[in-house]
Formats: C-alpha cells, structure tokens, sequence
C-alpha cells in the first residue's frame, strides 16, 4: 500500500518510515529537513512544510494511508499543529480521496487532560500548556472535519526498542494510568493501523 508520512525527519516519523519501509510499503515522506535514510526504491522524498499546500499534495496525493507524526522542540505557543491540519483537510477534500488519517498527539490532549495524575498535570501546566492548546485545536478539526481518522494518544515517549507488547486504551476511565512507552512502539501501531484500521473514530492512548 502507499503510505503517506507527515514529520519523518526525526522521532516517531522517522520510525515509522523505516518500518513501513520493512514492510515493503511505498512511502512518501514530507518534512522541513531531509529524510536521514538512504535511497530506497520504495521511499520518495518531499522536502517541504506540513503548512504549504503544494508541499501537501505532493507528499498525500494517491496515498492509501496519511501518517501524521509532527512535533516541536519549543515549548512555546505554535500554530504548526492546527494550521497543518487546515491545510490537510483542504487538500483532502480537493483531491476527492479518502485515506485513512492517523494522527500522533498525545495523552493529555482534549478530554484526556483531566485523566493525567496530578504530576503530570503540573508539568503540562508549566511546561507544555500552549502547545497543547494546539494540538487541542488539530484533534478538533480532525475529528469535526473528517470521516476516516484515528488520534493516537501515546504516553511519555522514550529511546527503548520496538516490542509489539503494549497496551491501547480506547476509553477514558477514572483512574487509569497512562505510562511510558517508546517511539518505536508508538510507530509500530501506526503502521499496523495504517494497513488495518481497527480504531476509526477513536482516540487510542499507547502504554506499557
């Protein structure tokens, strides 16, 4: 299948790519820095901004699947999350297509906040507040704007390997406990949910 990647320079992109990749998937990556993998007679390359609609087109045009995987370094205010997704529908609806859009946010974002234990709404708080408020704004758009997504909800990211082994939690429960889990997990799920969507409509959060 042909799979469209949103942010694969680094992180759970990256890692997402390499695996679709494995999987012998076609891939087509769009992302500001260049792709740090080799040539690949599957891989095409789009270097180019989440936020410029040509840029778009070229990377998701055909795809039979979109991966989103966009982060920031800052924890500044950004509008990078919400405007990449405006620029997505738009292009979406004018190609008249309808792939399967997985989007990467986090757990705490929309109506996971209130589940987090106190910590970790201290840190979100002092540290993560505004771009939250923006991946917020992204996970309202995607949901109000279109039939086929998925919102990917992962739990604190780390470095660890790909296990195959975690949990996914699709309803929101007085006292669960969302952890740790690594990217390459997190990637793992993606990619398998790009070839099978079993959580249309949903908001999986990703644990160990």
């Amino acid at each position: 299948m042909k799979i469209a990647i949103i942010g694969a320079s680094a992180g759970i992109g990256l890692q997402t790519t390499r695996l679709a990749l494995e999987k012998e998937h076609e891939v087509i990556t769009l992302s500001r820095r260049d792709v740090p993998l080799t040539d690949h007679a599957k891989l095409r390359k789009v270097q180019g901004s989440a936020t410029n609609s040509n840029d778009v087109r070229a990377a998701v045009e055909g795809a039979d699947s979109i991966l989103v995987t966009l982060g920031v370094k800052s924890p500044f205010a950004t509008t990078l999350f919400s405007d990449s997704a405006r620029i997505l529908l738009q292009t979406i609806r004018e190609m008249g297509s309808s792939p399967t859009l997985i989007v990467l946010t986090g757990f705490g974002a929309g109506d996971s906040w209130g589940y987090n234990s106190l910590p970790v709404k201290l840190l979100f708080t002092l540290l993560l507040k505004a771009v939250y408020a923006d991946k917020n704004e992204q996970e309202q758009l995607v949901a109000g704007g279109y039939p086929r997504w998925e919102i990917v909800r992962p739990g604190r990211l780390t470095n660890g390997v790909m296990t195959g082994h975690y949990r996914v939690l699709d309803n929101l429960v007085e006292g669960m406990r969302v952890g740790a889990i690594s990217r390459a997990d997190v990637a793992h799920f993606m990619v398998a949910q790009a070839e099978k969507p079993t959580y249309l409509g949903k908001y999986p959060a990703l644990t160990y």
